[in-house]
């Protein structure tokens, strides 16, 4: 019988949690323990919001390497290795379920991680020995097609898969370089609580959840936390996957701004 354990994380500005920057102090210790208190999986999948593809797409490279996609960060930040070997018989179940429920799908050879997958997965399993492929997004970043694909995910038979959706609840980037007003503070609030209760709610029926998600954007502040919501849409194929409340919300802070996790657990 499969085990799946499925997370939405907030995974921070670039390399900088991994660099020791105070600002994702919280961050890093809510990462670390979420993978203690995980079990060890023998498979990651991660969803991350740095890769969007005209359709979805897997990575399938037995030995994938590194792609630095940041700027303006210091030498060690391009440096940065996570050998983690690939898992090329997971990366063709994702795409044979995919293609089951008729979403055109493919898959990568060529594809490195980008660090939507390793700076979290340093944090959390810095042995790097865990088998990892990546999934991307759909261009045109449609919130239906999002949580159609997680929902096309439930039934991976994969014994202890943990599924990562690898983005950001607050990513806003002009926010996080200017004074914040009690304006700012406000909206930031506002949509986290909102989506703290679309995840989290027992009293939403599933129908009602979806139509939240699929309606995100008329949330509170839903704009000014996501201007361009590549960092919201991981959180869609988790719901997608999961199919009911979470089970764990961890509020924590990034950079001065109020984000959370998600964790659904098996």
């Amino acid at each position: 019988m499969s085990t799946v354990n499925t997370i939405f994380i907030s995974h921070g500005g670039g390399p900088l949690p991994v660099l020791g920057d105070p600002g994702h102090a919280e961050m890093v210790s809510n990462l670390k323990q979420l993978a203690r208190e995980l079990p060890r999986p023998k498979a990651i999948l991660v969803i991350s919001a740095h890769w969007e593809a005209s359709r979805p797409t897997v990575t399938s490279a037995s030995q994938p390497g590194m792609m630095y996609d940041y700027g303006g960060f210091p030498d060690e930040a391009y440096q940065l290795q996570y050998p983690s070997p690939g898992e090329p018989a997971l990366a063709e179940m994702v795409v044979s379920a995919l293609q089951s429920a008729g979403i055109h799908a493919g898959s990568s050879p060529d594809r490195p991680y980008d660090h939507g997958l390793y700076i979290p997965l340093m944090l959390m399993y810095p042995e790097a020995d865990i088998p990892a492929i990546q999934l991307s997004l759909v261009k045109g970043l449609d919130p239906d097609e999002h949580l159609r694909i997680g929902e096309a995910l439930q039934g991976l038979d994969y014994d202890n898969l943990l599924i990562i959706g690898s983005g950001f609840s607050f990513h806003n980037m002009r926010a996080f370089f200017i004074p914040e007003s009690d304006d700012m503070h406000a909206a930031n609030a506002a949509f986290q609580g909102w989506l703290e209760e679309t995840c989290m709610s027992t009293t939403l029926t599933e129908d009602d959840r979806r139509q939240r998600f699929q309606h995100w954007a008329e949330a509170p502040s839903a704009r000014y936390c996501h201007p361009r919501e590549e960092h919201l849409l991981p959180l869609h194929v988790c719901y997608g996957i999961a199919g009911r409340p979470a089970d764990e919300h961890i509020a924590t802070k990034i950079l001065g701004k109020a984000s959370g996790m998600y964790a659904w657990i098996a």
